[in-house]
């Protein structure tokens, strides 16, 4: 079952980031990113063992991760900042005339959980036609899969005139790395409300929670 969705405004004249965030968010260009491998071969080996899509569950893996960090949470909503108590994880779903559709992926804290309710969701875009790019809400990332390369940079697409707090996420190409499967991973966030070391913590916790064979 989705955790109902829940935001707090947070006081900034008492904010620890008050100096950050007033810095940053006068930037014409407040984001930032970082790409690494990630290493995720117990991950990789356990569905292929038990039949799962290995891009469901890295894709569950990386909102439970950006979920336990509260950087990752916070969004820009007009002069105030919000923390919310989830997120979800918004992405591309490919369609079979070659053009995509946007999935809106709810939170769930099981795999199994996630899994059925993602496949439902991918079903209903594939059965669409329209983009759908945002139901309103920015209690999302933006995630992107590039399984054709293995990248060691990224960039986005903005729409400079419009608000976006949104972190963002890519994925590439699988590749072996001293006898290791490991994945491209791009963050990219909102320095008004993120640094470098909370980008790093994402890392270490994915990595972490790719990093072993057991239950999902």
């Amino acid at each position: 079952m989705a955790v109902p969705h829940m935001k707090q405004t947070i006081e900034l004249s008492s904010w620890v980031r008050k100096a950050q965030f007033e810095f940053f968010n006068a930037f014409e260009e407040p984001f930032f990113g970082i790409t690494a491998d990630v290493e995720c071969d117990a991950a990789y080996k356990l569905c292929k063992r038990e039949g799962h899509s290995f891009y469901l569950f890295y894709l569950h893996k990386i909102l439970l991760a950006a979920n336990q960090i509260q950087e990752f949470k916070y969004r820009i909503e007009g002069d105030r900042v919000v923390l919310w108590n989830h997120i979800r994880i918004g992405a591309t779903v490919d369609r079979a005339d070659g053009t995509f559709g946007f999935a809106h992926f709810e939170f769930h804290h099981h795999f199994t959980d996630f899994a059925v309710a993602a496949q439902a969701e991918i079903e209903r875009v594939r059965g669409r036609t329209d983009l759908q790019a945002s139901d309103g809400n920015d209690d999302i990332i933006h995630f992107s899969a590039v399984p054709w390369v293995s990248f060691t940079s990224l960039s986005h697409a903005r729409h400079f005139k419009r608000a976006d707090s949104c972190p963002k996420v890519a994925t590439g190409k699988l590749h072996q790395q001293q006898g290791k499967t490991v994945m491209p991973v791009s963050v990219h966030g909102h320095h008004a409300l993120m640094d470098g070391a909370h980008v790093g913590r994402f890392f270490q916790v994915l990595e972490a929670l790719l990093g072993t064979e057991g239950a999902c």
